[in-house]
């Protein structure tokens, strides 16, 4: 039988916000909070993620409708800069208002 202490844990742990939890994904939306925004460039010099890593990650908080992805070309060169929707500032919010409360 689980104890009090291990309960709570899990209680805890289960409530997180797994689409942020990811480390990658964690350290995308740690940036985008402080930004307006931010190029591909930028973020995967920034996170040390490859190209095709920093991709699926951007797209999987796309997917959850925490960030948006506008695609334009400037001097004829693609250039995607990346920000945080209204959403996916709000659930960074609570995702570190929880850790706060699970480290408390």
């Amino acid at each position: 039988m689980p104890s009090q202490q291990e309960k709570l844990l899990a209680f805890s742990l289960d409530d997180i916000d797994r689409v942020i939890h990811s480390p990658a994904r964690l350290l995308i939306m740690k940036l985008l909070y402080v930004l307006d925004g931010a190029d591909m460039v930028f973020l995967k010099s920034e996170t040390g993620l490859t190209w095709g890593n920093l991709s699926v990650q951007i797209r999987n908080l796309e997917d959850a409708g925490y960030v948006m992805v506008e695609k334009e070309f400037v001097d004829n060169k693609p250039h995607t800069v990346i920000s945080l929707s209204r959403e996916g500032r709000a659930a960074f919010s609570a995702y570190r208002d929880r850790l706060r409360e699970i480290l408390g």
